[in-house]
């Protein structure tokens, strides 16, 4: 990796580190979000992805010191994180926000939903373009919402308060909606939890691909 990459990748990781720390402080300490409250706010998906990927970046910044090569392994690792911190942004901006109004946009969640995952995904980019990672390895991605998924379920049986008075953490992850487990509503969720779950994971591994076949044009276009 040239020294200017190291530089601009450096200077993402920062990004992602004190944007997610900040955004998860607010949201866990101050109590303000919306969805989240007192320390349940680190049973959901945003704050546990936003924890995850400053935890590679941290990792990045060693791993960046050494003379040796990132492996392909720690790609890979990377490609989950960017995936994963996607998801966080585009389910709270096309989904989450339209039913939160106003209250959407504070600090914390412009710096864990928006921040975070543009900052990630670039740094993905600076650090992995040009990189051989096999498209086998795109179906990685789905493993940190399907896990979320099997934790949110067992919450919603065991009656876990992920807010006050809701034993789940997201309107789409409630299987005890009117839209149950594979059902259609009129309204809100508007299909059942198993539908959504169907639909997130062939999105990641939609963006996945798009991901990595953007990584290959930017490494070709350099050489």
């Amino acid at each position: 990796m040239t020294r200017t990459r190291k530089m601009i990748s450096c200077i993402l990781k920062l990004i992602v580190i004190v944007s997610a720390f900040v955004g998860t402080w607010m949201s866990g300490f101050a109590g303000k979000a919306v969805f989240m409250g007192g320390n349940r706010v680190f049973m959901y998906f945003t704050i546990q992805s936003n924890i995850a990927v400053a935890l590679l970046s941290i990792i990045g910044f060693f791993l960046m010191m050494r003379s040796k090569p990132i492996n392909r392994t720690w790609c890979v690792i990377q490609l989950v994180g960017a995936v994963a911190i996607t998801l966080t942004g585009v389910v709270f901006t096309f989904v989450l926000a339209p039913t939160l109004g106003k209250f959407a946009w504070n600090i914390q969640n412009v710096l864990t939903h928006v921040v975070v995952p543009i900052a990630a995904v670039l740094d993905f980019f600076v650090v992995v373009s040009g990189r051989k990672i096999r498209k086998a390895n795109v179906i990685y991605v789905i493993i940190p919402p399907l896990l979320y998924a099997i934790y949110t379920g067992i919450g919603y049986v065991k009656g876990w308060q992920f807010s006050s008075g809701k034993n789940y953490p997201y309107f789409f992850l409630n299987w005890g909606s009117p839209a149950g487990a594979f059902g259609f509503t009129k309204g809100l969720p508007l299909m059942g939890c198993g539908w959504w779950i169907l639909a997130i994971l062939i999105f990641l591994i939609v963006i996945g691909w798009l991901y990595l076949f953007v990584s290959e044009k930017i490494g070709r276009s350099k050489e």
